[in-house]
C-alpha cells in the first residue's frame, strides 16, 4: 500500500535533511503510530505520503515514495487526495469554506459527486466523527477541538483507502480524544490504512499495528504494538514519549487566599455576534502561582484568554488587577498572550529576531531562552519553517522573555514530546518563583501534574 525506498528529504533552505535514509513498507489495513521527539521528521513522512512535499514543498527529495504501486511525485495532488485523506495538526490550514458543512463535502462537490451520494457522505462523516451537532455553523466560530474535528470528517467524507493525521489530538479534551479513538478503531475496522503522528500516546498505542520510533530524522526502531507497550516507562522516558496512560485532569480548587495581589475576574460575561459565550465568570489567579483554565472544547476558554490581555471586550463583569480595575488598554500593556494558534503571532524573519521582538532582551539573554527550547541551531531560519512542536516552543520564548507581569498560555503543550513538555513545565514554575500571575489553559492532565498548577473552577455549576 505504501512504500518509502531510501528516502532522504531536505527542507528548502536547510543544510541538514529532516528525513535521512527512510525505508519501511506499510500493508493494506495497518495502523501505524509515528512517534518520537519534535522535529524527528514525523511530520515530513505525512507530508510524503499526501504529496505536499513533492508538489509544493520546494526542497529536495531522494528515493522513492509509493503509495498503491504508485509513485506519489507522478501523481497529480487531486487525484492522489482521492486515495489519502489528512488531517493536519492546524485544521485551519486545510479549510476553504466559511461554514461546516460545505466543508464536510467541499471535496466530494469538487470532483462532481452526486447529491445522494454528498448526502450518504455527509450523514456517516457525522455518524463516524461525532460532528452532527457543528454542522450548519460558521468555521470561525468553532473552538480548535471543534475544528479538528470537522477535518477529521472532511478527510472521511472522501471516502480514502488510506488515512495520516499529523497531530490529531494536540487540541482536544479528553471526551474529543476519546471521539478521536473511536474514529480510528472505526477506520480500522473498515480495512483503512492509517498513520498517525502523534506526542499523546495513551489514546493511540494500543491501536497501533506497529509502531515507528524516530529521532533526528532516522527511522532508529520498528516495534510490534505488543512490544511497544511493553516497553519499561524508565526507558520511554529517556526516548522523550509521553505516557502510555490518561492523567486525568486535577480537581479545581478554591484560591488558598483571596488575594488583592494578581488578578481578580467577577461575574464576566462574553458575547459573539447574539449569542452569549459564557456568564458570570468570576474566579482568582495571584501572583506566584500557577492558575489553570480547564474545560470541554467550546466552552470558551479562549475567549476567555482573549478578555483577560485586552483583545476583546466582555460584555459585562469586571476584572482587577491588585484590586484594582483593569481596563482594556491596561491588560494590553500587562498581559501577554500565547496563542493557541502560534502562526498567528510569529511575525519576524528569523527566530533569534522573533525571541527579540517587543521585548528588551538582549542577543544573549533570547539566544539563551532559544539554547533551552532546543532552538538556538535554528536561530536564523524562518520561523514559520519550524515544525509544529517548534513554533510552540519559539512563541513559549517569547511570552517569557516579555516583561509582562500577566502571562497567559492558550494550550501551551500542543506538539511537544515529554522532554519540552517537562521544560515548559520548569519554566512556568519559574515565571512563578519570579512572582508573576501564569495562568494555563490546557486539556493536558500530564503537564498539569508536572506543573503543580491549581485548577479553578471558572464556569458556573449548570
Amino acid at each position: 500500500m505504501i512504500a518509502f525506498d531510501h528516502v532522504t528529504y531536505t527542507y528548502e533552505g536547510r543544510e541538514q535533511p529532516s528525513l535521512w535514509d527512510c525505508s519501511f513498507t506499510v500493508e493494506p489495513g495497518e495502523l501505524i503510530l509515528l512517534t518520537g521527539e519534535s522535529g524527528c521528521g514525523k511530520t515530513t513522512i505525512i507530508k510524503l505520503i499526501n504529496g505536499l512535499l513533492q508538489h509544493n514543498g520546494g526542497g529536495t527529495l531522494e528515493g522513492t515514495v509509493t503509495v498503491n504501486g504508485r509513485e506519489v511525485s507522478k501523481v497529480p495532488l487531486w487525484e492522489l487526495a482521492q486515495t489519502v485523506g489528512s488531517v493536519f495538526q492546524n485544521p485551519k490550514s486545510q479549510f476553504f469554506n466559511l461554514d461546516t458543512t460545505s466543508e464536510v463535502l467541499f471535496g466530494l462537490e469538487s470532483r462532481g459527486a452526486s447529491r445522494q451520494e454528498m448526502e450518504q457522505a455527509l450523514f456517516s462523516a457525522a455518524r463516524v466523527c461525532g460532528v452532527g451537532p457543528l454542522l450548519d455553523r460558521n468555521i470561525f466560530a468553532l473552538s480548535g477541538g471543534e475544528k479538528q474535528r470537522i477535518a477529521c470528517a472532511s478527510a472521511y467524507a472522501m471516502g480514502p483507502e488510506v488515512f495520516v493525521l499529523d497531530e490529531p489530538s494536540s487540541n482536544l479534551d479528553g471526551e474529543g480524544i476519546r471521539q478521536l479513538r473511536e474514529i480510528l478503531k472505526q477506520l480500522k475496522a473498515a480495512g483503512k490504512t492509517v498513520l498517525v503522528a502523534e506526542h499523546r500516546l495513551w489514546y493511540a498505542a494500543d491501536l497501533a499495528d506497529r509502531v515507528f520510533y524516530l529521532r533526528v530524522g532516522r527511522l532508529e526502531r520498528v516495534y510490534t504494538g505488543a512490544e511497544f507497550l511493553a516497553l519499561p516507562e524508565a526507558e520511554r522516558r529517556v526516548m522523550g514519549l509521553r505516557s502510555l496512560t490518561e492523567v486525568p485532569l486535577p480537581m479545581p480548587q478554591e484560591a488558598p487566599h483571596e488575594a488583592g495581589s494578581g488578578l481578580k475576574v467577577r461575574e464576566l460575561r462574553a458575547v459573539y455576534g447574539r449569542e452569549t459565550v459564557w456568564d458570570q465568570v468570576s474566579f482568582t489567579a495571584p501572583r506566584g502561582q500557577i492558575t489553570a483554565i480547564t474545560g470541554h472544547n467550546g466552552a470558551g476558554k479562549t475567549t476567555l484568554a482573549r478578555c483577560l490581555c485586552g483583545l476583546m471586550r466582555e460584555k459585562a463583569g469586571s476584572i482587577f488587577w491588585d484590586g484594582k480595575v483593569l481596563n482594556q488598554k491596561g491588560r494590553r500593556q500587562k498581559g501577554f498572550l500565547i496563542m493557541q494558534d502560534v502562526n498567528l503571532q510569529l511575525f519576524a524573519d528569523s527566530v533569534l529576531a522573533e525571541a527579540q521582538l517587543g521585548n528588551e532582551a538582549t542577543e544573549t539573554e533570547a539566544m539563551a531562552a532559544l539554547e533551552r527550547m532546543d532552538l538556538a541551531q535554528y536561530a536564523q531560519a524562518h520561523p514559520l519553517a519550524l515544525s509544529g512542536g517548534q513554533k510552540q516552543r519559539l512563541a513559549i520564548v517569547d511570552g517569557c522573555l516579555s516583561g509582562k507581569e500577566l502571562v497567559i498560555f492558550d494550550e501551551p503543550t500542543s506538539g511537544l514530546d515529554y522532554a519540552h513538555m517537562l521544560e515548559v513545565s520548569r519554566l512556568l514554575q519559574e515565571l512563578e518563583e519570579r512572582g508573576l500571575c501564569v495562568l494555563v489553559i490546557t486539556h493536558d492532565g500530564e503537564f498539569l501534574r508536572e506543573s503543580g498548577a491549581r485548577a479553578v473552577s471558572w464556569l458556573p455549576a449548570e
